[in-house]
Order: C-alpha cells, then structure tokens, then sequence
C-alpha cells in the first residue's frame, strides 16, 4: 500500500478544516438572514401602527378644529 505523502495529508486536514468552516458560515449566514426577515416583518407592523396613529391623530385634529369653530361662532352672536 503506497504511503501518503505529508502534502496530501496535510491537504486534506486543510480541506476537512474547509468544509466545517463552510458548514459553520452557512450556519450563521441562515441564522442572519432569518433574523432580518425577522426585522423586515416588524418594521412592517411599526410602520402600519404609526400610520394609523398619524390618521387618529389628523381625525382628533379635524374634529377639535370643528368643535373649537362651532364654539367660537356661537360665542360671538
């Protein structure tokens, strides 16, 4: 049986250390992409809730101006 040279074995130590080194990015890489999707999803949320606040807001704003004019000109007769 031929003998490996210490290159080849030295080689294949290098690609072993490769392909767990891969396995462990590609790991990290889908634990980073699920997390921005993750954020993706709220910030979504956030931004439907601050539109709905911005238009409760404008809706309390139209009716105060309404009340205050309804006021003001009975006040003055």
């Amino acid at each position: 049986m031929p003998r490996k040279s210490e290159t080849s074995i030295s080689q294949e130590r290098m690609g072993i250390r490769l392909s767990s080194h891969e396995k462990l990015c590609a790991e990290r890489m889908k634990n980073i992409q699920e997390s921005i999707n993750e954020l993706k999803k709220e910030v979504k949320s956030l931004r439907q809730d601050v539109s709905k606040g911005k238009g409760a807001i404008s809706v309390l704003v139209f009716l105060g101006t309404l009340v205050i004019g309804c006021i003001g000109f009975f006040q003055f007769k």
